[in-house]
């Protein structure tokens, strides 16, 4: 198995009724032309889930209230993986450049969650118009937007 250097440049921030990514102060500059776009794809680090046991999880039971009694972790967003990695696509609400922290209207991190990474979402690279899905899952909010009123809890076992 190789191995990889991967350090954060950041961490989730939870102020008050406000959430964002406050960067450490070297990556401040690399902030510069973010505020063009609506959406980020935040990419962090699931450090409450960081052991041993998660790591070593290849099947996840009945995740999802209607879905199969065994499903395999690269079929979940499930935190509990080999590297526990997670991508958050989000809204965003203002980039603070001087500060070095973006806001956002949502993101499903805890409040200091390490971030790696930052990419701006293009819909012409991350958006695929006709992505299949699971029957068990074909309900799901076809999009962001939708999903804010769905009603999330009732889909999961967890």
């Amino acid at each position: 198995m190789n191995s990889f250097k991967v350090f954060s440049i950041g961490k989730i921030i939870h102020h008050e009724d406000s959430v964002g990514v406050a960067l450490d102060k070297q990556f401040a500059p690399a902030l510069a032309g973010l505020e063009e776009y609506s959406h980020v794809q935040v990419v962090w680090w699931a450090d409450q889930c960081d052991n041993a046991a998660h790591r070593a999880t290849a099947t996840i039971e009945k995740p999802y209230t209607n879905g199969p009694n065994t499903l395999g972790v690269f079929a979940t967003h499930s935190p509990a993986r080999p590297n526990p990695i997670a991508v958050s696509n989000v809204e965003i609400a203002h980039v603070d450049k001087d500060a070095g922290i973006v806001w956002l209207y949502y993101v499903d991190a805890f409040d200091g969650t390490p971030v790696l990474d930052l990419k701006p979402y293009m819909p012409s690279l991350d958006r695929v118009e006709h992505a299949t899905v699971p029957k068990w899952c074909a309900h799901w909010p076809k999009s962001y937007e939708e999903s804010a009123s769905f009603d999330w809890e009732a889909e999961f076992n967890f």
